[in-house]
């Protein structure tokens, strides 16, 4: 056996751990379920089939390529299903499967625990652009705009609850 160095062997160790998260059902799960677009499509099929248009329009900024992505994910996991109804045009419809409604009170839970929690988080963020500005010499407010420059998604599963 090959001696190795410390950092040969941090190395090894991470790239293991990466290797268990990537294969972590909890993990694989989390990330489908954390998708931005994966969330909001949960939500609005909360009320009932859908078709892709009206999807589209309860969903706004979702490209068309990142709709079908997301759907199809969520098919494939057994979250949603598609039904085709010949005719012209052919009309599809998702809808939840029991599955997926079991997936709506925790994300109820999540937008109950967000809108309970946003202020301290609002706080803790400002605690911390404040003081990692004056470590590094920037102001807060340029700290605080580049963390805006991600979006704000305020009220997005308003719905769930």
């Amino acid at each position: 056996m090959a001696t190795q160095t410390a950092a040969q062997r941090r190395r090894a160790e991470a790239l293991a751990y990466q290797e268990f998260v990537r294969e972590c059902p909890t993990s694989r799960l989390l990330d489908r379920i954390g998708d931005k677009w994966v969330t909001l499509l949960l939500v609005a099929l909360s009320d009932g089939a859908r078709r892709y248009g009206e999807l589209s329009r309860q969903v706004p900024g979702a490209s068309q390529k990142m709709l079908t992505q997301s759907l199809r994910a969520l098919e494939r996991d057994g979250l949603v299903t598609r039904s085709v109804t010949p005719s012209v045009p052919v009309r599809v419809d998702y809808e939840l499967t029991g599955l997926g409604v079991s997936l709506l009170p925790v994300l109820r839970a999540i937008k109950e625990w967000a809108e309970l929690h946003m202020a301290d988080v609002g706080a803790a963020r400002a605690d911390y652009d404040a003081a990692r500005a004056e470590r590094v010499g920037d102001s807060p407010e340029r700290a605080v705009r580049a963390e805006r420059v991600g979006g704000d998604r305020t009220g997005r599963l308003a719905r769930v609850g």
